[in-house]
């Protein structure tokens, strides 16, 4: 009889499908979450573009993930996606500066969870490299999401953008200067920046916040993080010369 797969094809095919019965369990908490929270899922808009961006979360997920059962770390790291995809459907139509009190709330959960899926990974010994990078990710999205809703809401300028665009300009540089896209050593620079970019744009949505004050608060987020990757940019470089 002939065989139109190879053996290693249903186990392969097996693992896909575990991970997908997930993801699909999180778009369901997704729908439960927003309609738990009508002030934020208001209109179709709100509700297209959250579910497009967990679809696209969990398109990259099945893309680069193949192990099957996620584990409780990634468990945790899809919930914090979820919130993700929450927080960036209020954006449509400026939905969220009317529940801006909640809206900050699921950013702040959002950002606490960081520190749980890691400490989980670390406890049960799951940790693994697509688990880091899913969590940075994330990080990135959601800064993103914030500079976004700073922009809305107090009209700082799209010089804002540049806060949750570096990243990804970096990724892009890496393209071409492929010495960018080495591995980095650990670093508690890095992670501090990180929390205080997301810390300094949360508290400058604050409505008690200054527009001034707000304007200073990104400032800073945005000098600190040119200043870590300028670090990381010239270790990078100067490896990339001894080898």
């Amino acid at each position: 009889m002939l065989r139109f797969f190879p053996p290693t094809s249903t186990p392969l095919l097996s693992s896909r499908l575990y991970t997908a019965g997930e993801l699909i369990v999180g778009s369901l908490a997704l729908l439960v979450l927003g309609i738990f929270l009508p002030t934020l899922m208001a209109n179709t808009l709100n509700w297209g573009l959250a579910f497009g961006v967990y679809a696209l979360i969990s398109l990259l997920m099945m893309v680069f993930w193949s192990g099957g059962a996620l584990g409780w770390a990634n468990r945790i790291t899809l919930l914090r996606a979820i919130l993700v995809a929450l927080a960036a459907g209020a954006l449509a139509n400026n939905v969220f500066t009317q529940a801006i009190w909640l809206w900050l709330v699921i950013a702040t959960v959002a950002l606490m969870l960081d520190g749980v899926d890691g400490w989980i990974a670390r406890r049960t010994k799951s940790y693994s490299a697509f688990g880091a990078r899913f969590d940075m990710e994330l990080d990135a999205l959601l800064i993103l999401l914030l500079c976004i809703g700073l922009i809305q809401l107090e009209s700082l300028g799209l010089w804002v953008l540049l806060i949750g665009l570096m990243r990804y300009f970096f990724v892009a540089a890496s393209w071409h200067f492929t010495w960018l896209s080495e591995p980095l050593f650990a670093s508690f620079r890095r992670k501090l920046v990180c929390v205080w970019q997301v810390s300094a744009l949360l508290l400058a949505l604050t409505p008690l916040t200054h527009p001034f004050l707000a304007s200073l608060l990104a400032f800073s987020a945005l000098i600190s993080l040119a200043y870590s990757f300028g670090m990381d940019i010239r270790w990078l470089y100067n490896q990339s010369r001894h080898k």
